[in-house]
């Protein structure tokens, strides 16, 4: 797959078949969107291409808010890559374009940046200054640049709309099962593992401390059953999330414990996929009833972990993976 940032000087083929979005999440809409896209060019003997924007507009159009994010850069460039797409095209997001009007924005970018000939978009699309343009405004529009315009109706699972919204809605609740089920994935973070207090090992717990991503949407504190990917193999394992309210610590961090693996894993990277909440973060008023509590959530945890053995890779997906 190709990457272009800013418009190309010329249209980057005869016949493109594009879709426009951010696409954060990679989630099943968005899956069946892309899929769309390719089985037209394929049809059309067009090329499949994405546009999409770089910061997110929401960044530009409410300064100052710091939105959290269900997934990276790298993370849509590898979905988009493993899918099919062909072209990429990573527009800059400015106060400029922003004040571009609908006729304006199919002017300058979709019929001489770009030359569409195809453009599926899903039926609530808006765009152009004040998200004035709508579905229907493309539509009219398109047939006056010469190009096709497919609405695509969103994917619907038991009568909810998937939704990257919807999704976060669910991680933030812990219910991760709920999300995995709209991603068509289990829900994954990425960090470097970072030097801790060494409490979890003199527990007998050993743990692997992940900062969180700042950027990044978060399940709710508590115990989740997870895959590990350290080194691009997949390990069962059992994460924390939270403060550490029993020891009154304070920093937010992921405290991840592989089973039964001894591991060096200081500086290096490490993934987590979330696959189940064991419980709820609680406050403990002495060690000895944490690590009682401790030896039952790993129970519980493996006992979740077991039902996907040899599915972890359908669950995972690595990003490579959100995909």
């Amino acid at each position: 797959m190709n990457i272009t940032r800013g418009l190309p000087p010329a249209p980057l083929a005869d016949f493109p078949v594009l879709t426009i979005g951010n696409f954060d999440g990679q989630h099943v809409g968005h899956r069946a969107l892309i899929e769309a896209v390719i089985e037209h060019a394929q049809h059309l003997k067009g090329v499949p291409m994405v546009l999409s924007f770089d910061p997110h507009p929401i960044e530009v159009l409410r300064p100052g808010t710091r939105p959290k994010y269900l997934s990276d850069a790298q993370d849509k460039h590898d979905f988009f890559g493993q899918l099919g797409i062909a072209e990429l095209i990573i527009l800059p997001f400015t106060q400029a374009l922003a004040a571009l009007t609908p006729e304006q924005f199919v002017q300058q970018v979709l019929y001489h940046g770009l030359g569409v000939r195809q453009l599926l978009v899903g039926e609530n699309f808006v765009f152009g200054k004040g998200r004035s343009g709508t579905i229907q405004d493309l539509v009219r529009l398109g047939e006056l640049k010469n190009f096709d315009v497919q609405p695509v109706a969103p994917v619907m699972l038991d009568e909810e709309v998937v939704s990257s919204t919807r999704i976060r809605s669910c991680l933030t609740a812990g219910n991760v099962v709920e999300g995995r089920k709209y991603l068509g994935r289990a829900y994954r973070l990425t960090s470097v593992v970072i030097d801790g207090e060494k409490r979890g090992r003199e527990l007998g717990w050993p743990t692997a401390n992940l900062r969180i991503p700042p950027h990044r949407v978060l399940p709710a504190d508590g115990i989740y059953a997870t895959v590990a990917e350290i080194e691009c193999v997949c390990f069962p394992s059992v994460t924390y999330i939270g403060t550490r309210p029993t020891f009154q610590e304070g920093e937010r961090l992921l405290e991840v414990h592989v089973f039964d693996q001894t591991f060096n894993l200081y500086g290096k990277e490490l993934s987590v996929s979330f696959i189940e909440q064991v419980r709820e973060d609680k406050n403990f008023t002495n060690v000895e009833d944490l690590l009682k509590q401790m030896d039952t959530d790993g129970a519980k945890a493996r006992e979740i972990l077991e039902k996907y053995t040899n599915k972890h890779s359908s669950f995972v997906m690595a990003h490579r993976g959100n995909n």
